[in-house]
């Protein structure tokens, strides 16, 4: 059990550390945060949550395995390589291909425009949602954009 424990451990560890290094991981992230909450506006059947959150799951998993692989390449060697970079660009495209696919997805499952009229009706009509909105977008573009580990570390030198 001790084992299970600790690999658990290492498992979050490496979550956590790829979600401060990597800002394409962090846009996914944000992304399903908001595919989820505006999910809530759609009838959507069993199936189709499951599908969701499969996709969702394997873009994350995705670029999980693609930082992975760039670390190890990178540990391998920093000089100019063809095998690795490669390998680095294959990686990428797995997790592009899958992205378009979840993307081409979404688009099935959100493009119904009486739901999304009704989602505009929704936020004009209530303003407080609206602004916890616009303040979790401008949250998520900083999220995006400003590793925390670097916010992390400006706090601790003050």
């Amino acid at each position: 059990m001790k084992k299970q424990l600790k690999s658990f451990g290492c498992a979050i560890k490496g979550f956590f550390g790829a979600v401060c290094s990597e800002g394409h991981l962090r846009f996914h992230l944000v992304a399903a945060v908001y595919v989820l909450v505006f999910s809530s506006f759609y009838n959507f059947t069993a199936a189709q949550w499951a599908a969701l959150i499969i996709l969702i799951a394997l873009v994350i998993a995705a670029e999980l395995v693609n930082t992975a692989i760039e670390d190890t390449c990178d540990a391998v060697t920093t000089e100019q390589n063809e095998h690795i970079r490669r390998a680095k660009d294959m990686a990428a495209g797995a997790v592009l291909v899958l992205s378009i696919a979840a993307a081409a997805i979404a688009v099935i499952f959100f493009w119904n425009l009486e739901v999304i009229k009704n989602i505009f009706a929704y936020f004009s009509q209530n303003i407080p949602m609206l602004i916890l909105l616009i303040i979790s977008a401008v949250v998520s573009v900083l999220f995006i954009a400003i590793s925390p580990a670097k916010i992390i570390k400006k706090f601790k030198k003050d």
